[in-house]
């Protein structure tokens, strides 16, 4: 066990560096983001090399999937039955894939970028309780995007700016139990709440360019962001807890026992760290 140790509170947490371990011969790309699933498999996608990397509950290598399917991999997520959704921000897309890799959905165009609709260069990508898809469409657009378990799209909203539903570069998003939507909005250094028709519900500042937003079945919410920290809120925005984030933060999930799984370096702040660092939760 590392003894760098981060948290306050009734959330501390031990935290494990290098969790993953990759195969001798084998490095990581450039680690983007990481989702658990409920038998505690570990997806972590990554810039270069195989696109999404696959590790047990021990950290241990389990192989890759996605490979020519995937161009630059961003967000990532689980569903209730254990297949995964990735946006894939250069081909503007979002791929539902199940543990051996075959293409279950396909959202949006191969190739084909779109001004204001699905998508262009989508960031993140989160599942609602009814198994409803949520994209942050990021990197191009302006907006999230709501689709049906099957792929239709129901709605989308916002637009550029900094006003209360406006988006500068929404990154990560979460769906809780309320369907209440939590976005990122990076660039206007704030989380944005939504319900889940996409009004406005409340915005919460005191963050600094956030990346990633994650809950937990309590109804708590972890948010990264570039200074580099975690934090962790109430689902109404008080904070609960505050402290370092362990040279990573880019992407962001945690698991049924509470613990925490972080990748990526945040470009400029924490230097080049790239790979998985678990934080265990004290209990």
């Amino acid at each position: 066990m590392s003894a760098l140790v981060v948290g306050t509170g009734a959330h501390i947490y031990d935290v494990v560096q290098d969790f993953a371990v990759l195969p001798p011969g084998m490095s990581f790309g450039h680690t983007n983001d990481v989702a658990v699933d409920s038998q505690g498999t570990v997806y972590v996608t990554q810039r270069d090399g195989p696109p999404v990397l696959v590790f047990d509950a021990s950290g241990a290598y389990q192989g890759a999937v996605g490979e020519g399917l995937l161009a630059d991999p961003s967000g990532i997520c689980t569903t209730a039955d254990d297949h995964i959704l990735v946006a894939d921000r250069d081909t503007h897309q979002v791929l539902k894939l199940d543990a051996q890799g075959t293409v279950l959905l396909r959202l949006g165009e191969p190739g084909v970028a779109k001004l204001h609709a699905p998508f262009n260069h989508p960031s993140g990508v989160a599942v609602a309780p009814n198994g409803d898809i949520l994209v942050a469409d990021g990197f191009g657009n302006s907006c999230v995007h709501r689709f049906s378990a099957d792929g239709g799209l129901l709605r989308s909203w916002g637009s550029p700016g900094a006003a209360p539903g406006q988006f500068s570069i929404p990154n990560g998003l979460w769906v809780d139990d309320h369907d209440r939507v939590y976005v990122a909005d990076r660039d206007n250094n704030r989380l944005q709440v939504f319900d889940g028709e996409g009004r406005f519900l409340a915005q919460w500042g005191d963050l600094f360019r956030p990346l990633a937003v994650w809950g937990d079945g309590a109804g708590r919410i972890y948010v990264t962001d570039q200074v580099p920290r975690l934090s962790v809120f109430t689902a109404e925005g008080r904070l609960l807890s505050r402290g370092k984030a362990p040279d990573a933060g880019q992407g962001m999930c945690g698991d049924a026992q509470g613990n925490l799984y972080f990748t990526g370096a945040m470009s400029g702040v924490t230097g080049d760290f790239s790979g998985v660092a678990k934080l265990v939760a004290r209990t």
